[in-house]
């Protein structure tokens, strides 16, 4: 696979550390405890998110299925390994929180990722999710047309139906609430929270300040209205269910 074919497969993860990625970083503390935590960055690319948790624990750890981006993850980070999402390389019950941060849409198996990711939970630990949304009205993955792979903000595709989107966009998923809410709690998790969020504009900022900040300012303002349904992202924490003991073991 050409270097332009796996950034089309698999997304183009963050290079670069800025208001958007901080905004979601500041969402995940407020909803998951992290200090001292035992973390795992599954599809952590180059390692900008694992690099944050350090700052707050130790025990972190990242996989991403790119050789290249694992090597240059590596290179300053520890505990990063090469690996798929659908096959984790670490024992049951390992981590306290899992981050899955814009990877489902690109796995070969959004339900197996899902399954590996909550295997490799401890028993009230949580899974943190980040797809795309269905009713985004662009799809920022690009598409293909007659044959050619046409990159950028392709409007209105999402709302095409499955056999149509599927053609234009074979390399990518996008979600609707439901679709998500049903893959995710196939696991048996709890789901803690659920919301859709908009992006951060941070291209558009550094090219026009003023109307980034506003569509900033206007689109984030939509989340507490009924037009976050429209948000770029899903935004989901799910929590593994704490297993009942049996009733000989409560009374031994």
């Amino acid at each position: 696979m050409s270097t332009d074919e796996q950034a089309i497969t698999l997304g183009h993860p963050s290079y670069v550390w800025r208001a958007g990625q901080a905004r979601r970083f500041a969402m995940i503390r407020a909803h998951v405890e992290i200090e001292n935590a035992h973390i795992l960055d599954a599809g952590c690319g180059l390692g900008l998110y694992v690099q944050q948790f350090l700052r707050f624990s130790p025990h972190v750890h990242g996989v991403d299925i790119d050789p290249a981006k694992v090597a240059e993850a590596s290179a300053t980070l520890s505990n990063i390994r090469e690996a798929s999402a659908e096959a984790l390389p670490y024992p049951d019950n390992t981590f306290d929180v899992v981050l899955s941060h814009e990877v489902l849409e690109h796995v070969a198996c959004d339900a197996a990722a899902v399954r590996e990711a909550y295997r490799v939970l401890r028993p009230g630990g949580h899974l943190v999710v980040f797809v795309p949304n269905r009713l985004y009205p662009f799809e920022t993955h690009g598409a293909y047309w007659r044959g050619r792979y046409r990159s950028g903000n392709i409007p209105l595709v999402n709302y095409m139906p499955n056999r149509w989107r599927n053609q234009l966009c074979p390399h990518v998923r996008a979600y609707t609430r439901r679709q998500i809410r049903q893959l995710l709690t196939s696991t048996g998790a709890k789901i803690v929270t659920q919301r859709c969020i908009y992006a951060g504009y941070d291209n558009i900022i550094a090219r026009r300040p003023l109307l980034g900040r506003v569509l900033r300012g206007v689109t984030h303002a939509l989340e507490r209205t009924p037009l976050a349904a429209f948000g770029l992202s899903h935004f989901v924490v799910l929590k593994k269910n704490t297993p009942i003991p049996d009733k000989d073991e409560t009374q031994a």
